[in-house]
């Protein structure tokens, strides 16, 4: 993950758990440099190319959130994973900044 994403994505994780403490996040550690070896056990283990960076788990459901860089674009296999979860009743997001996310949040699990 890049300096400037990863950065974006903590700062959501930060806002996230002190705006809803009694609900879930968390990451799917999915990406970055790996030999063969590591590689191959991560997807035995059930590692998938192009899973969401974020999970959220509320009021039983799951939203996943992808994150990017404000210029980021998502890989074939991340598209490919976001109409999977769609075709399966969940709810997908692509977040470029704190705000995006922040929306998110509000839209999806604030009481209206």
């Amino acid at each position: 993950m890049r300096e400037l994403e990863h950065k974006i994505q903590v700062a959501c994780v930060n806002y996230f758990r002190y705006q809803f403490p009694n609900l879930l996040i968390y990451a799917v550690p999915n990406g970055g440099q790996r030999n063969s070896v590591v590689a191959a056990k991560l997807k035995a283990e059930g590692a998938t190319a192009g899973v969401a960076d974020l999970v959220i788990v509320a009021n039983n459901r799951h939203i996943y959130v992808e994150m990017k860089t404000p210029k980021g674009r998502q890989t074939p296999k991340q598209v490919e994973f976001e109409k999977h979860v769609k075709a399966l009743g969940h709810k997908y997001y692509v977040c470029h900044s704190i705000e995006e996310f922040m929306q998110v949040c509000k839209q999806e699990l604030v009481v209206k």
